[in-house]
């Protein structure tokens, strides 16, 4: 049996409300959409980690970020870990990385060959929103030479994907293509689609969420919005050039990214917050073992997909990934599935939150001072609780309602367990201070977000 392809195509800091899939009603992602319909649609995915660094770490190696010690943007350095390419290169495939890496020393756009987690061919840049502009780009290749690209970014390594299938088709390959849309373009501040697209989606549908909180949205949506756009155009091009080259049939595509935006609603940043805006990713995947696969509902999470990878390549499984396959849930097959997903949060705070398909309860270090360069704690207090049913844009922190005290209680035991079973120790939690129900409190959502924060870090 030939050895199906496997391609990832990786975005950046993408919401998952962009797809028409969860009710977005621009017409953002019509292949996205289109490819999940045919495959398997993972309607509940979210990452382990929601900040760029350690969420790339944790998809390279399988493993949470404390596990690897990647916790922060500056720690999350690869090394001699070995990764999901090795795997592959080990069954046989030829593997290629291209676009934004962010898992090297330093600012540098070069990335030591040591550094590259076993990749045979390399175009990539470590910072790519630091090396290049939006039509200004330069990366990297096997050499460490410059590489400069023409045309809008996300177009260019569209382009250097297209190159790359075309040049590997009469061998198996896992190419794992990188793009930093629609993250915002750092030392502007700002998300530059392609010239005329902020207009086109500028004061159109906005998510509740942003509507009720604000932030920067009605300044960056516009652009944000374009910047999707034509992300999904490039992954439309790249499925006609598998189609054109018949390995379309033959080829495993998983889209998804690493993290969400919240537009500086939930703190002083974009990221790095316990929230859906935050934590839950626009995720599919099509080709053998995935089509007619429908929407899987269960809660999934960016760690699950290393391993689904291999097992879809028929690679196996190594034991210390700490994530299971979603092959099962997408061929229908009888599984035991977790019944929540865990969430470490880093840099803006050392947080730790767990999502039900009701609940989603987050805690906060007591200490972030003594916390934050180990992104771990002996105790922790409780920060939010949301009633996802009754609240799916989470408005109103429950955390302080004594009525909730037997939920909370819980879910607290709940997320012990989890983090147990991340290889962390178990820590204290201190419960909220509760008012009885009916009395008025002021809730996290509604404090000062600038003054609630306390890091080091700014985007990276």
């Amino acid at each position: 049996m030939t050895k199906p392809n496997v391609l990832v195509f990786f975005t950046d800091q993408q919401r998952w409300d962009c797809s028409g899939l969860h009710g977005n009603p621009l017409d953002l992602m019509p292949n996205f959409d289109r490819l999940a319909r045919q495959g398997t649609h993972l309607a509940k995915a979210f990452t382990c980690q929601p900040v760029c660094g350690p969420a790339r770490s944790c998809f390279q190696t399988g493993k949470y970020a404390t596990t690897t010690g990647h916790v922060t943007n500056t720690e999350a350095v690869i090394g001699d870990e070995k990764t999901i390419a090795h795997h592959f290169t080990d069954a046989g495939y030829t593997t290629g990385y291209i676009g934004k890496w962010h898992l090297a020393k330093g600012r540098d756009g070069a990335v030591p060959v040591e550094e590259r987690g076993g990749y045979d061919y390399w175009l990539a840049s470590n910072l790519l929103e630091f090396t290049s502009n939006a039509y200004d780009v330069c990366l990297y290749n096997n050499d460490n030479e410059e590489v400069k690209l023409p045309g809008y970014r996300v177009d260019t390594i569209a382009d250097a994907t297209i190159r790359y299938i075309d040049e590997h088709q009469d061998e198996p390959f896992f190419l794992f293509t990188s793009y930093i849309e629609p993250h915002h373009q750092n030392h502007i501040d700002d998300y530059p689609p392609p010239d005329g697209y902020r207009e086109r989606y500028a004061n159109k549908w906005v998510p509740p969420d942003l509507q009720a909180l604000g932030g920067t949205t009605q300044q960056h949506l516009g652009g944000y919005y374009g910047m999707v756009k034509r992300l999904d155009e490039a992954l439309g091009r790249v499925v006609d050039a598998l189609k054109s080259l018949k390995l379309l049939d033959n080829t495993i595509i998983l889209f998804t990214t690493d993290h969400g935006c919240h537009f500086k609603t939930r703190n002083s940043e974009y990221k790095r917050s316990c929230h859906e805006s935050s934590t839950r990713l626009p995720t599919m995947i099509h080709g053998p073992g995935f089509m007619a696969g429908g929407e899987i509902n269960e809660l999934v999470s960016l760690i699950d997909f290393p391993p689904t990878l291999l097992d879809s390549a028929g690679i196996d499984v190594p034991d210390y990934m700490q994530g299971r396959s979603i092959l099962p849930l997408a061929q229908k097959t009888d599984v035991d599935w977790p019944d929540s997903v865990f969430t470490q949060i880093s840099e803006a705070q050392v947080g730790r939150s767990i999502r039900t398909q009701r609940w989603k309860y987050c805690v906060d270090a007591s200490d972030f001072d003594d916390a934050w360069k180990t992104n771990s704690s002996s105790i922790y207090k409780e920060q939010y609780l949301y009633d996802l049913q009754a609240d799916p844009y989470e408005l109103r922190n429950l955390i302080n309602e004594e009525s909730h005290d037997k939920i909370k209680e819980l879910l607290r035991e709940k997320l012990i367990a989890r983090m147990v079973d991340a290889g962390e120790e178990a820590p204290e939690i201190i419960p909220a201070e509760t008012k009885p129900s009916g009395q008025r409190i002021v809730t996290n959502d509604e404090l000062d977000l600038q003054e609630t924060i306390n890091h080091p870090y700014r985007d990276k």
